[in-house]
């Protein structure tokens, strides 16, 4: 199997360095003028280096990719999106895999490139990047989990791909559910990203502390109330069911981790906008308001502004 990772960043490049290491034939796609030929890779996954092959233009490719991993940040997607759309369009049998943070990403996937030809994962391990070609694994929470929304790619063919990421040495499994595991992922990373960012914190320290606590409660009250309006399902019924796990078993696994928002802001930009940013556009959508998701919005925009050239 063929591979091509659209994003080099701290996720995308754990994509790049494992594959290419378990001998898969696999290309990352770069920036210009960031091309690398090789990776360190550190921490919770074990430590080595290997050479991998990057490009600047998908015309430089010599292989035709089965699955082109999308891991940009969100702001990035429609661009990428329309960066690759020439390899689907001449090669039918080629899938995206969204391998991103946030709403909306999968959605505009879908929209261009068609059901059946998208594969949703949900992300849930820490990568960090230190410097061009060095990655350190810090957490994982659980497996990476792939899945169809549409059903329309055969349970099979997911299992086989998970089994083969498994082996590359990236814990992954399929779940029919997968759009579920996803909402969790957006949630964990609502409550957690921008308070984080913003008071320069770990995850730990935000649930230990009453303030940021309660900053939370209010976020994840909001995001469950818009959702039951647009009647997207989780595995919870209720925000309360939810907050017991998130305090007393997703935080736990990663208490010392720094959302990559902290990074992110220093640089003046971040993905608020297909998190907290897109539960206040899902709210106004069913007519009502998410007071408290609006000025954790704000508030990192404000930030933004501040390292912004």
């Amino acid at each position: 199997m063929k591979f091509l990772v659209v994003g080099v960043g701290a996720i995308g490049g754990a994509f790049l360095a494992f594959l290419s290491r378990a001998g898969y034939r696999t290309a990352g796609l770069v920036k210009k003028g960031r091309k690398i030929n090789s990776l360190k890779v550190e921490g919770l996954w074990g430590d080595f280096e290997v050479k991998v092959e990057t490009v600047e233009d998908i015309k430089e490719l010599d292989f035709v990719p089965d699955i082109v991993i999308l891991s940009v940040k969100s702001y990035d997607t429609q661009k990428a999106l329309e960066t690759v759309k020439p390899l689907f369009e001449t090669s039918p049998s080629t899938k995206l895999l969204v391998a991103q943070n946030g709403y909306g990403n999968y959605e505009k996937a879908v929209a261009l490139f068609g059901e059946g030809r998208v594969i949703l994962s949900r992300i849930i391990f820490g990568s960090e990047k230190h410097r061009e070609n060095r990655i350190r694994i810090t957490v994982c929470a659980d497996d990476v989990v792939i899945g169809d929304p549409s059903m329309k790619i055969s349970p099979k063919e997911l299992k086989n791909l998970a089994e083969l990421l498994t082996k590359a040495g990236i814990p992954t499994r399929y779940e029919e559910e997968v759009y579920k595991f996803l909402w969790d992922k957006i949630i964990y990373n609502c409550a957690l990203n921008p308070l984080g960012a913003l008071l320069e914190v770990n995850y730990g320290y935000l649930a230990q502390t009453p303030y940021t606590k309660e900053i939370m409660n209010r976020i994840i009250d909001e995001i469950f109330e818009v959702l039951k309006l647009k009647g997207i399902e989780t595995f919870w019924s209720s925000p309360e069911e939810y907050k017991r796990a998130f305090y007393e078993k997703l935080i736990p696994p990663t208490a010392s981790h720094y959302p990559s928002m902290l990074r992110d802001i220093g640089r003046g930009k971040t993905e608020i906008d297909a998190l907290n940013g897109a539960i206040c556009d899902l709210a106004r959508e069913v007519g009502i308001e998410a007071p408290t998701n609006r000025t954790i919005t704000d508030l990192i925009k404000a930030k933004e502004r501040l390292f912004q050239s």
